[in-house]
């Protein structure tokens, strides 16, 4: 671990940002450029201590997981991410690995859509990025990496995860999910992500084993998601996709004047707010 050139990098990356960069207000009153120390802190989700201590060269080693919360906090590009991991000591992510980065370019396009819930996800469906509104919605998705970290695997093996959606449309959602999987695993050769989130779902769900034997290839077909929210109800959401280099952004939409764009309006004032106790 090379923590001076560790620190200093963070520190120029950071000066680099302006606030609008990643959807942040300009404020008043910065005696610096860039961001400041605890809004990095905030945007990776670590303490501004810990933040602090890096750019001073007094931490310890940062874990692969807080350097991917950093290299999306600060925008940075791929050959920029593969030096962060390198001058802190660790490998760069193997090329199996690299969908786990999202460019730049996709994260300011998250930051600007405010009146829309909009997700990054890889192709096997780690969350990757969820912007205030989609995180107001559907609740905070993200987890880590890995096999268990694909939205498929957790709809398998969490039942809670499926409380997101309208309970009828469990087994459709399920289908069209294992139906996306088997597309996503034969684009990617067989590569051992993609074929480790096969081979843990077989061993772990019956469910999963036989949708997967029936071979059905689809690929992210649903366009039209019924979210139960704990507090305004139903929501219906006509679903856009854009995929880009095995990143896909998901857009869920209603109509204008609808109840649920009603409904949308009200949780973008009330955010993460919870309105079911009391």
């Amino acid at each position: 671990m090379d923590r001076p050139a560790l620190a200093a990098f963070l520190r120029r990356r950071r000066e680099a940002i302006r606030p609008a960069d990643v959807g942040l207000p300009p404020g008043v009153r910065r005696r610096t450029p860039g961001l400041r120390r605890e809004e990095v802190a905030g945007l990776a989700v670590m303490s501004v201590d810990y933040y602090n201590r890096l750019e001073r060269g007094q931490s310890p080693q940062p874990s692969p997981s807080m350097l991917t919360a950093l290299a999306r906090a600060l925008r940075l590009t791929r050959d920029e991410r593969d030096y962060l991991f390198r001058v802190a000591g660790h490998p760069a992510p193997a090329d199996h690995t690299r969908l786990a980065h999202v460019r730049p370019g996709l994260l300011h396009l998250l930051d600007r859509l405010t009146d829309t819930p909009a997700l990054i996800t890889t192709d096997l469906g780690e969350i990757l990025a969820q912007n205030d509104l989609a995180i107001a919605v559907l609740g905070d998705l993200a987890r880590g990496g890995g096999p268990e970290a694909s939205w498929v695997y957790r709809w398998f093996t969490e039942p809670s995860v499926r409380g997101v959606f309208v309970a009828d449309d469990h087994d459709t959602i399920g289908a069209a999910l294992v139906a996306d999987l088997r597309a996503v695993h034969a684009a990617r050769g067989g590569d051992p992500v993609a074929t480790a989130v096969v081979e843990r779902l077989r061993a772990r769900s019956a469910d999963f084993a036989r949708l997967w034997d029936r071979h059905d290839v689809r690929v992210k077909q649903l366009r039209h998601k019924r979210v139960a929210h704990p507090a305004v109800g139903v929501l219906d959401l006509d679903v856009e996709l854009l995929d880009s280099d095995g990143r896909r952004l998901l857009l869920l939409t209603a109509a204008p004047g609808s109840e649920t764009a009603r409904k949308l309006d009200l949780l973008r004032v009330i955010g993460h707010q919870d309105l079911t106790v009391g």
